[in-house]
């Protein structure tokens, strides 16, 4: 079977200084870039061509992700910066961007946000390296509730991934779906991989079972991979000791560890497919490799 190939596009961002991160909006049709010249750009995608539509500035330092909402909420845009703010930013005309929130909550470099599923609500989770996490929720007025998980990677937090919304098993059971799941993935300078659950009677998040630990350095990433309501959950780290680590979480409580590759140097980001079968790697040797599992549970590299 011939292998399927990509076309790569490359284009001039107009950023003054390293871009950090690029996401792509719900459908694929715009891109936003972040960078260490505080700035943000937003750009429409269309085939090959490449337009720029917006900057957005009010970042006093360099902007480290953003994050596209889902568009049942409207143009809403995510950012996170070293200057210790997360700054929501909304399409109030074509091409016209306000700042609608800024978060107070941290006291360093805020590294990593992201959305809630939709189903939760209109819900932003963040990572600090004041060892915070903080989840941040808007309200029928208007306003945002904000939540703040103190010490959750003492040293520092270094990325946060929500879990699928759908509750564990619930696509193949006979019972109706259950309530939407509130669960967070984070990682840290502490070497570890922790998992928090929105407690709703204490009105509050903890740590849903144990810390997961199998790296040796600082964990750079983390992500949870969609299920779909499938009976089983999965998580990939990345690690600043070169490991990729695949973690599944058995039915009867805690999570079985599967090391994926040693790639010999640090590993900065890793990103499942939609369909939650592939995942992507980027290392410190400027590379992107994909990975998927074999049938006999060993992870095989599909891209040279």
């Amino acid at each position: 079977m011939a292998a399927a190939t990509a076309q790569l596009a490359s284009f001039e961002t107009g950023h003054g200084d390293m871009v950090h991160d690029a996401a792509f909006d719900y459908y694929g049709k715009r891109l936003a870039t972040c960078s260490s010249d505080r700035s943000i750009k937003v750009f429409e995608v269309v085939g090959e061509q490449i337009t720029h539509l917006a900057d957005l500035n009010g970042h006093e330092g360099p902007v480290w992700q953003v994050a596209w909402a889902h568009p049942k909420f409207g143009n809403l845009l995510a950012s996170c910066s070293f200057d210790s703010r997360v700054i929501v930013w909304k399409e109030v005309s074509d091409n016209v961007w306000q700042q609608v929130y800024q978060s107070p909550l941290h006291s360093a470099s805020v590294n990593s946000l992201c959305w809630a599923p939709y189903e939760l609500g209109l819900v932003l989770a963040a990572a600090s390296s004041d060892g915070s996490l903080s989840v941040l929720t808007y309200q029928p007025d208007g306003s945002w509730y904000a939540d703040k998980i103190d010490g959750a990677h003492p040293i520092g937090c270094t990325a946060v991934s929500w879990a699928p919304a759908a509750p564990k098993g619930s696509l193949v059971s006979s019972k109706a779906p259950g309530q939407p799941v509130r669960r967070l993935a984070s990682c840290g300078a502490d070497n570890c991989v922790k998992v928090w659950v929105y407690n709703e009677p204490m009105r509050q998040w903890v740590q849903d079972g144990t810390t997961l630990t199998g790296h040796t350095d600082w964990v750079r990433d983390v992500a949870w991979a969609p299920s779909f309501g499938l009976p089983m959950n999965t998580l990939a780290s990345a690690g600043q000791d070169g490991k990729v680590i695949v973690w599944t979480e058995r039915q009867e409580g805690g999570w079985e560890r599967h090391m994926l590759h040693d790639f010999g140097g640090a590993v900065w980001r890793v990103s499942w497919s939609v369909s939650g079968n592939i995942l992507s790697v980027s290392d410190a040797s400027n590379r992107v490799t994909l990975w998927k599992e074999a049938a006999d549970g060993q992870w095989q590299q599909i891209t040279q």
